[in-house]
Order: C-alpha cells, then sequence, then structure tokens
C-alpha cells in the first residue's frame, strides 16, 4: 500500500527529516555519521532525520547514503 511521504527541513538546526506514512508514535536509532533512522516499538522504519544536512552539500548538491532500499512508484498506480 502506497504512503504518504512528508518532508522538512529546520534551518536552523540543519537538519531534514522525512517521514513516510501517518505520524506514530516512534524513537530515533542512530544509523551512523548523523543519520538517524526513526522506528516504532517493533522496529519498523517510519523515517529518517539527517543532521548537518547542509553541511554536507558541495557546489549545491548534497549525497547522503540511507541503510534502505526505496521503491518508487507513481502515486495511483
Amino acid at each position: 500500500m502506497a504512503q504518504k511521504m512528508t518532508v522538512w527541513y529546520d534551518p536552523e538546526a540543519d537538519c531534514l527529516e522525512f517521514t513516510v506514512g501517518p505520524a506514530r508514535r516512534g524513537y530515533f536509532k542512530d544509523a551512523g555519521d548523523d543519520v538517524f533512522q526513526r522506528v516504532d516499538a517493533r522496529g519498523n522504519i517510519l523515517g529518517f532525520a539527517i543532521f548537518n544536512f547542509r553541511k554536507r552539500g558541495e557546489n549545491g548538491e548534497v549525497k547522503v547514503k540511507l541503510p534502505v532500499r526505496l521503491k518508487m512508484v507513481r502515486a495511483g498506480a
């Protein structure tokens, strides 16, 4: 089932966060290199937070490796 993704950036904290699906209780689990997985009590991944996001940039481009595989499908497909 496709779920909505929410993305937001906090410039003061220099943190990019995104979640998938409706708001749910969870906690952050350190994935290394200022990347944190947001997981629920069962360990299901709810989203990610990337700290020092802009500092990772080079020539206006930011690259971050996340510890997941992502399959993207067109909405309504």
